[in-house]
């Protein structure tokens, strides 16, 4: 059966063809595997509804997940949503509280102003810092391993998460970013056709570029203040400062085409960490972006497991960065994402290679809008 059509999400590692065990936990006691249907993509019912005060005198309401009887500090997982979802839009990322509740993390789900098409929303300021305060929040309610805070999103949450590596790289462990969008300007673009209106080839914007000019008050411009304001809300813009934190960046070579972001974005998103040196020449993204086959000059990716049937294709690493394009769409592999997350931990050298991992056997890469 393909991975793609499973329906029950359940964590084992495998030990032989024969034999599975329980998933350990992460602080080192047995936890009962869960068996919730992805199907019904909502909420395990441990996860509950809050409410977190924000400095704007705002209540930012979230979803929240604790440890019950939890005796010593626990990993943290940070949930972002997507670009048109909310702090109670579960989906794919549901597999998150899944995930925390048999490892034995807490887990937040923010809401960060919403669906990306208000000013508040979209990479602000004010977006940021109620991740900021979502997080001392939580570290409020539980007790939280500070060396094991992590941050996760796909699509508009891969976006965000981009953001944050990028303003505030001192509070996370690790960053695990798929599909997101780095240039908020140049997305805007990637969804304005041309078509003819009484008779003229007319730009029209799609539902994406509409979101971004109701959220920056208009289109953004080369050099205006629109066009300075969608640079300030794109990952590019801060991406600099994030070399200090594990950040692994993914997306689909599918992306752009069967999905709604190039993964160009996801090209240039390392570009903007990683020293000049280790960069990846624009036209060759390019050429990749357009021809669906890697560049002469690029190796192919080195088999990684913790992907399952979404085949890595490309990967280069830089530092703390690292990037994948992976056969699949606009999508997350929750399997190599968790996994990935769990390895790592503030002060300790990071680790790519996941050799022993928690199977996933989860409905296919959730798909982010």
């Amino acid at each position: 059966m393909s991975p793609r059509i499973l329906s029950l999400l359940f964590l084992t590692i495998a030990i032989s063809p024969c034999q599975t065990v329980l998933a350990q936990s992460a602080v080192g006691s047995a936890t009962a595997a869960k068996s919730n249907a992805v199907a019904k993509k909502t909420w395990p019912a441990e996860v509950k509804r809050v409410d977190i005060p924000c400095s704007d005198g705002q209540m930012q309401p979230a979803m929240w997940y604790a440890p019950p009887d939890a005796k010593s500090p626990r990993p943290l997982l940070v949930g972002l949503h997507t670009w048109s979802s909310n702090y109670a839009s579960a989906g794919g990322d549901a597999v998150y509280a899944e995930w925390c509740a048999a490892q034995g993390w807490a887990f937040v789900h923010p809401h960060f102003r919403g669906p990306n098409n208000t000013p508040q929303a979209l990479g602000s300021d004010r977006a940021v810092q109620d991740i900021v305060e979502a997080l001392a929040w939580a570290k409020q309610q539980t007790q939280v391993d500070e060396s094991r805070i992590y941050l996760i999103g796909v699509s508009g949450g891969g976006h965000m998460a981009l953001q944050m590596a990028g303003r505030h790289p001192e509070l996370w462990a690790a960053v695990s970013a798929w599909c997101g969008i780095s240039d908020v300007k140049q997305w805007h673009a990637d969804h304005v056709k041309t078509t003819m209106v009484d008779g003229k080839e007319t730009p029209t914007p799609d539902k994406y570029a509409r979101d971004i000019e109701a959220a920056l008050g208009g289109r953004p411009t080369a050099d205006g203040a629109l066009g300075k304001d969608a640079w300030k809300r794109s990952p590019l813009s801060s991406l600099a400062a994030a070399k200090t934190v594990p950040l692994d960046i993914n997306a689909g070579v599918l992306d752009g085409r069967s999905g709604s972001v190039p993964f160009t974005h996801s090209l240039l998103a390392f570009n903007a960490v990683v020293d000049k040196k280790d960069r990846l020449p624009e036209d060759l993204i390019a050429e990749y972006y357009k021809t669906q086959k890697l560049p002469a000059a690029w190796m192919a990716a080195d088999a990684d497991a913790t992907y399952g049937a979404w085949t890595s294709l490309f990967r280069k690493t830089s530092g703390n960065t690292r990037v994948t394009i992976f056969q699949g769409g606009h999508e997350i592999v929750h399997q190599a994402a968790l996994n990935w997350l769990a390895k790592q931990q503030r002060g300790k050298q990071i680790v790519w290679d996941v050799s022993d991992f928690i199977k996933l056997d989860v409905e296919g890469g959730e798909s982010g809008k």
